[in-house]
């Protein structure tokens, strides 16, 4: 009699910790400001100007103007696919006359919704910094370690690719 009483609490008990344990969820695209370069992202108003933005033309001057500007026309790179253990990420980058102008992302996906919350509030940060120091060399952001190291792993390959010296 003991024992069916110890074996049918066991189930019970086994059967409410799998309905309590919290279960792994499906990767998510993390959402940042201003990045139109996102898969998915790309869409509505900000997406059209986005590509307004990139499609204008400069304005007709005299072949005796152009002539005298040496000035690059804007490229853009992209870094390697950085992974940690709580997602995903690749750096894209803008450099127009040896200049980031630009940083976001091709690639930005989290495991969970924690890093979700952690990666949208890491990623302004870090790309203010970039665009301020014009290198990989920036602080990480405070409780998004992970992310900062696979962020500067990104952008130093997006760095090199672009040829900068930083």
């Amino acid at each position: 009699m003991r024992r069916s009483t110890m074996i049918a609490g066991g189930a019970v008990l086994g059967v409410a910790a799998v309905i309590v344990l919290p279960r792994p969820s499906t990767p998510q695209q993390v959402a940042v400001a201003g990045n139109a370069a996102a898969t998915g992202s790309a869409s509505g108003a900000g997406a059209t100007a986005a590509a307004a933005a990139t499609t204008t033309s400069a304005p007709a001057t005299s072949a005796s103007s152009r002539a005298t500007t040496t000035k690059r026309a804007a490229r853009t790179v992209t870094g390697s696919l950085a992974t940690d253990q709580y997602g995903q990420l690749q750096v894209k980058l803008t450099v127009k006359n040896g200049r980031i102008t630009r940083v976001g992302f091709t690639t930005f996906v989290a495991n969970d919704g924690h890093s979700v919350q952690i990666d949208q509030s890491a990623a302004p940060v870090l790309i203010r910094e970039t665009i301020a120091a014009q290198s990989a060399h920036i602080q990480g952001v405070s409780g998004a370690t992970y992310t900062s190291n696979a962020y500067q792993q990104s952008l130093q390959a997006a760095i090199d690719k672009a040829g900068l010296k930083a």
